[in-house]
């Protein structure tokens, strides 16, 4: 076999173009495993162990979760040209209107709900076309290229390269869509039953390639890519919750992302494309370690401080700052919601957030104020 065509080939189409076109997983000859990559390996699979016992000594896993999630939308999406950040998300969803705020920051929100439905979904399907097809059909519905056809696979060929380019001058052109049903149905059956016998993490990174080449819809696929990740990882309970998100990685180091997946269709280099995949576990694995590190600490420090200068407030002021773990900026009417206690007394509070540094007023304003957590949010940006 030539080596060229290890991951697939390039077929000549009507048009005076070539698609690529893969071949089934996992890979013939069968990947090498050198002392490199199982030593990349074996970090990245006690990276992830540190990262799912150090969860488990978070207060509450799921408000790292929520808010972690919400990160991993960020960054998946500015992957794609969006320039929403994470403060202007969560802004959004504490209805705080800002008419100066991305209108893109829409797109963003929608990946949230992807993977809160991906997350779902999973515990009553496997992961599989129908799935696929729900979550891009909840990414894309409402936002930029909600005209795509969302939830359905590509029904005319697409593909990739620089602004203005055409099919016959790309730098790739995905399967031809008459292919890539059963192409997708392939990738099911590796995902469910043919990569079982190879390492997870393994397996994951040879699904994201390939799920990135066949390029099924016609908008969304590389965050739907990204989310298999995610998916897969919680699915085959290497980790308890949902908490490794590799976007910031591949954010860092974009070029080189794409051109590994590239690599791999033109020269059949699997091997160099998990190798860089599974640093990318490893860092990620670090970076949401370190963080769940740091909420604890920021958490006992605040939670001593709101004890010792709060005076009789301190039982209200938990409850608050419990709160804003869940949703780091506030105002004083959810304030009078949490603890039951009148507008004066809400301001009241407030003002020992604010005095002691815990908030930041955001708004500049006399009414009406916004107030942010923003040690909290710091750690997620």
């Amino acid at each position: 076999m030539d080596p060229l065509e290890r991951a697939g080939s390039y077929i000549s189409q009507i048009g005076d173009y070539k698609a690529f076109v893969p071949k089934k997983l996992p890979p013939t000859p069968e990947l090498k495993i050198d002392i490199e990559m199982q030593e990349l390996l074996s970090k990245a699979d006690r990276a992830l162990g540190r990262l799912d016992g150090s969860i488990q000594t978070l207060p509450n896993p799921d408000l790292f979760v929520f808010m972690y999630v919400r990160s991993e939308a960020v960054l998946s999406s500015q992957i794609e040209g969006t320039q929403s950040s994470l403060n202007d998300l969560l802004e959004l969803e504490a209805e705080i209107l800002d008419p100066e705020r991305p209108n893109d920051v829409d797109e963003v929100l929608s990946y949230v709900r992807a993977m809160n439905k991906g997350l779902e979904l999973l515990d009553e399907l496997p992961l599989s076309v129908r799935l696929f097809k729900l979550i891009h059909n909840e990414l894309m519905e409402g936002v930029r290229g909600c005209n795509k056809n969302p939830g359905e696979l590509r029904a005319i060929q697409n593909w990739i390269g620089p602004e203005a380019c055409t099919l016959k001058n790309a730098t790739f052109v995905p399967p031809p869509p008459g292919q890539v049903q059963d192409l997708l149905g392939d990738l099911e059956i590796f995902l469910n039953d043919g990569g079982q016998r190879l390492p997870v993490l393994i397996m994951i990174g040879l699904a994201h390639a390939q799920f990135e080449t066949i390029h099924p819809f016609l908008d969304g696929n590389g965050r739907i890519g990204r989310l298999l990740i995610s998916f897969l990882l919680y699915q085959r309970e290497v980790l308890q919750k949902p908490v490794l998100y590799i976007s910031h990685y591949f954010k860092k180091n974009r070029q080189e992302y794409y051109d590994r997946l590239q690599a791999v269709r033109d020269h059949g280099h699997w091997e160099e494309w998990i190798k860089f995949f599974l640093r990318g576990v490893w860092f990620a694995s670090q970076e949401a370690t370190d963080t769940a590190r740091k909420i604890v600490d920021l958490r006992e420090t605040h939670r001593k401080l709101i004890t010792d200068e709060f005076g009789r407030v301190a039982g209200n002021g938990m409850k608050v700052l419990e709160r804003l773990y869940q949703r780091p900026i506030i105002n004083a009417k959810i304030i009078k919601n949490i603890t039951g206690v009148s507008y004066p007394a809400a301001n009241a509070l407030l003002a020992k957030f604010t005095e002691h540094g815990i908030l930041i007023e955001s708004t500049g304003r006399n009414r009406n104020r916004i107030f942010r957590y923003d040690e909290y949010i710091g750690l997620f940006n």
